[in-house]
């Protein structure tokens, strides 16, 4: 029995990237009767069945799932802001690290642009992130600064890039990658198309080994999904002071005794932090009245 990982599904042909190339395949009928869904990071077993052709035998069990969109196998994300145009947000940034959060990957936090950025400025966002326990990398994909480190912690591993729109995360992969040729919203914009050009995901292979996900549009945007326990876990400064409250049911938003709210009034966890804590909480309350 060969091996290998489905870096991308059209048709329903499964192509299969193994370590000479990639195998075309389709799904043994037992599965479909299953209704098993076989998602772009599986890995999986497979006979020839012709050249170049292939017949999916045995799924072989994941070891993490991102949830939008459904991807196996992920082992990071990488969080990609510009630090200037557009100017780099606390908020946003808060939003896309709970989402992350939840997804249980490794996360990366890495900001483009820095060459255009105030040194100042862009070194206190570092250290605030630094501090809860993130890592950070600043990088300029145009200067070529941080690509190496970049480089190194991608090769090994599948990593997703997310973002909002104009953090350059097709021109980050592009200088990553030589070849990879993703298109930029820069070119975008020139040949008429829209800035998220990708159908499907794909996992994109690297020289140096290991994959990027190209996904269309990919973002972080909704916390549909997520209970007010488990975001208060999806902050770390938060997560650790939950034993120390007096009521187990603790929300972190009310309730007297509460060792966050205590925290926060101390200076030792970030207000702004906080607030978008409160934020999303609502958001995640609101939901729920409406369903």
């Amino acid at each position: 029995m060969l091996n290998g990982v489905i870096i991308k599904t059209y048709n329903s042909f499964y192509y299969v990237q193994t370590a000479e190339n990639v195998v075309s395949c389709k799904l043994r009928g037992r599965f479909k009767k299953e209704r098993f869904s076989l998602l772009v990071g599986d890995r999986v077993e497979y006979e020839m069945a012709g050249a170049g052709k292939g017949i999916i035998e045995k799924i072989l069990p994941r070891r993490s799932m991102l949830r939008r969109p459904m991807i196996a196998n992920i082992d990071q994300v990488i969080l990609t802001f510009a630090a200037v145009s557009p100017n780099i947000s606390r908020i946003l940034v808060d939003r896309f690290l709970v989402l992350a959060e939840m997804s249980e990957l490794d996360i990366v936090l890495c900001i483009n642009k820095i060459d255009l950025a105030d040194s100042c400025e862009l070194q206190s966002i570092v250290d605030h992130y630094r501090a809860i326990g993130y890592q950070v990398i600043t990088i300029s994909a145009k200067a070529g600064i941080g690509i190496s480190e970049l480089r190194s912690l991608l090769y090994g591993k599948i990593s997703v890039f997310a973002g909002p729109s104009g953090a350059g995360k097709s021109t980050i992969l592009n200088t990553v990658e030589t070849g990879l040729t993703l298109v930029t919203g820069e070119l975008s914009e020139k040949i008429g198309r829209g800035k998220h050009t990708t159908r499907f995901a794909e996992l994109l292979p690297l020289s140096g080994g290991g994959f990027v996900v190209d996904t269309p549009g990919f973002s972080f945007t909704e916390f549909n999904d997520m209970t007010p326990n488990e975001l208060m876990h999806c902050f770390p400064e938060i997560s650790e002071r939950v034993s120390d409250c007096k009521f187990s049911t603790c929300i972190h938003s009310h309730e007297p005794q509460c060792a966050v709210k205590q925290a926060v009034l101390a200076g030792q966890i970030d207000e702004q932090r906080y607030q978008t804590y409160l934020t999303i909480l609502e958001e995640i309350n609101v939901n729920k009245k409406r369903f």
